[in-house]
């Protein structure tokens, strides 16, 4: 990314008044932040209301040193680890958060390279759990791990922390091993009792962040970044959960989005369990070993990485990747016109290399 394209992406969502929902309608619009900028304001002003016009063409406050030190950040990473901003116009932007009714428009990362997206299962629980849960979390990931799927967690104290630790201590070497979606800038870290842990995943994991540098442990935030964590695995084991967590609304995001939630049943007795039994009752699926979770996983975790290493035929191909995706979407990623895109599409489908699905969506087909 350069430096310009960085700056036109920060300024957008810097910008106030307008949200990630209207800044996709801007992308789909007019394609990269900077042509968004660049029109006039009567087309800008289809698009927006009178407030949100207005905002757009003034600088937002702190934007100029956002971008200095967002960049700095991205040239300085630590030994051993990369750093990147993934945007929705990048063609490998995790094409499963893509498909969520409200995706990050910059996804910071740090750790890592990735290739290709993995076969992941979330586990989350309750920040304090029983040792048995913590064990449980802990060992489970461990299997997972070991199996060849990530672990996506967020970097909390209790189950998050263990089932981070889990995962590192099973994955193989140089294996993805886990992923914190963290709810601060990747500048910081919290709770700062993990800071150790946090250093050990940027360099057999994957830090995660939709949030700009300097952000601090805001308490909204946390519930908002539990949508990143569902969506980026094929499935959601909640391990112990009081009735009101934040990994209830975890499991809940999953749900919605299609994704398999599982929960560990415990004592009736024991409030830790009454959120993984009120789970139970609404559906989830019942676990006792990280085998059970596995055999529903399986199929997911063996097709994905087949998937994403198969070479792309066509620019546009490329940046669809391989997962069901609508027009909007791909006039972010390439900056191609609407019209451009339609006529590409359809001679991709008359060669077999499209499918047309139901909801305006297109999907690339594996000729292998």
């Amino acid at each position: 990314m350069q430096r310009d394209e960085l700056a036109a992406w920060l300024r957008l969502e810097m910008t106030p008044g307008v949200g990630r929902g209207t800044a996709r309608r801007l992308l789909a619009a007019f394609g990269l932040p900077q042509q968004v900028f660049s029109q006039p304001p009567a087309a800008l002003g289809r698009v927006v209301g009178a407030g949100q016009l207005d905002a757009l063409q003034s600088e937002p406050q702190g934007w100029t040193e956002q971008v200095e030190r967002t960049w700095r950040w991205l040239l300085e990473p630590d030994e051993g680890t990369s750093r990147r901003v993934f945007t929705l116009a990048d063609a490998d932007y995790p094409p499963s958060l893509l498909q969520t009714a409200d995706p990050p428009l910059l996804l910071y990362a740090s750790g890592m390279a990735v290739a290709a997206w993995p076969a992941a299962i979330a586990v989350v629980g309750s920040r304090n759990p029983t040792p048995q849960g913590e064990l449980n979390a802990r060992q489970f990931s461990r299997s997972f791990a070991q199996s060849g799927l990530t672990v996506v967690s967020g970097l909390a104290l209790g189950v998050d922390g263990a089932a981070h630790e889990g995962a590192l201590e099973g994955a193989a070497p140089g294996q993805l091993a886990t992923i914190a979606v963290v709810g601060t800038g990747l500048d910081r870290v919290y709770p700062r009792q993990h800071l150790s842990l946090a250093h050990r995943i940027a360099h057999h994991g994957l830090l995660l962040s939709e949030y700009p540098l300097g952000m601090g442990p805001l308490a909204e935030n946390f519930p908002q970044r539990n949508r990143i964590i569902s969506a980026l695995a094929q499935g959601t084991l909640v391990v112990e959960a009081a009735l009101q967590s934040g990994s209830l609304i975890t499991a809940r995001l999953a749900a919605e989005q299609g994704r398999e939630v599982f929960a560990i049943p415990g004592s009736i007795h024991s409030p830790q369990s009454r959120g993984c039994h009120a789970l139970l009752k609404q559906g989830a699926k019942l676990v006792e070993t990280a085998q059970d979770v596995l055999e529903e996983l399986a199929p997911a975790a063996v097709a994905r990485p087949a998937l994403a290493e198969e070479a792309p035929a066509t620019p546009l191909l490329q940046a669809m990747g391989f997962e069901p995706v609508g027009i909007d979407a791909l006039v972010a990623r390439t900056g191609t016109a609407t019209s451009t895109l339609q006529a590409e599409l359809l001679e991709l489908e008359l060669q077999g290399l499209v499918a047309r699905l139901a909801g305006g969506l297109f999907q690339r087909v594996s000729q292998g």
